[in-house]
């Protein structure tokens, strides 16, 4: 969400395991088991082949800028077929690639290998957006912020959820907007749960954010309803 216009710019995509006559299963009970077992390739391939086709079915609708964000393993970047078969998806499903944004961890960029340097230069050559998740809970520092191809930072969630309350995390959450802001790189608020926090962010110079205070996680079918609001909305107040 872009809070000072509220316009919904881009959507993550997150994945249920869903077993027959059952709850869905969340992927943080189950991402670590497929990463250990090497299935987070497979399951990695079946996801970006699924959104990519889910967004081009949402642009098609009226929604020619939206944008869509996925979790990057390094599992997956250690295929050495990665970049042609993520242009070989895309143009699959008829999206660009700067419609795409690769959200990685910080520990791709601590283990600044000269191969990782490679296929993400080859990524954002390519013109997908590169982000770092959950920024500030690893270690990596600025120097590998300089030298990797990387275009926005995501401050975690648990910072985000103790703005106001706990004073480290506050100049946190305000050291690594400034960061961001002085690197020219892009910042988004993970978890913004009330409007005090998205007050307090805007304040601060960060002006995009997801989280609870816009909308819990919704299959795809709530997700277009949204921006279709989101559209008849804005329709509305330009006539």
């Amino acid at each position: 969400m872009e809070m000072t216009s509220g316009t919904i710019f881009s959507a993550e995509a997150l994945l249920r395991w869903q077993p027959a006559g059952t709850e869905p299963i969340s992927c943080g009970d189950f991402i670590a088991n497929a990463e250990e077992s090497g299935l987070i390739v497979q399951i990695g391939e079946w996801v970006l082949r699924q959104a990519c086709r889910q967004l081009k079915i949402w642009r098609d609708a009226g929604h020619p800028a939206l944008k869509i964000a996925l979790n990057l393993s390094p599992r997956q970047l250690e295929q050495v077929n990665f970049c042609a078969l993520l242009a070989h998806i895309l143009d699959e499903a008829g999206i660009p690639p700067t419609a795409l944004e690769l959200e990685i961890t910080e520990s791709i960029l601590m283990q600044r290998s000269d191969y990782n340097l490679a296929m993400l230069t080859r990524l954002s050559e390519m013109g997908i957006h590169l982000s770092v998740d959950d920024f500030g809970t690893g270690y990596s520092s600025l120097g590998y912020l300089q030298r990797f191809p990387v275009h926005s930072l995501k401050i975690d969630q648990s910072f985000v959820r103790d703005i106001g309350q706990h004073q480290n995390d506050t100049a946190l959450v305000t050291a690594i907007i400034a960061m961001a802001t002085s690197l020219r790189l892009g910042v988004i608020a993970e978890g913004v749960e009330t409007l005090q926090q998205a007050q307090f962010l805007m304040a601060h110079g960060c002006h995009a954010a997801q989280g609870y205070y816009y909308s819990g996680a919704v299959p795809a079918e709530a997700f277009s309803e949204l921006i279709g609001d989101q559209f008849e909305h804005t329709s509305r107040l330009h006539r």
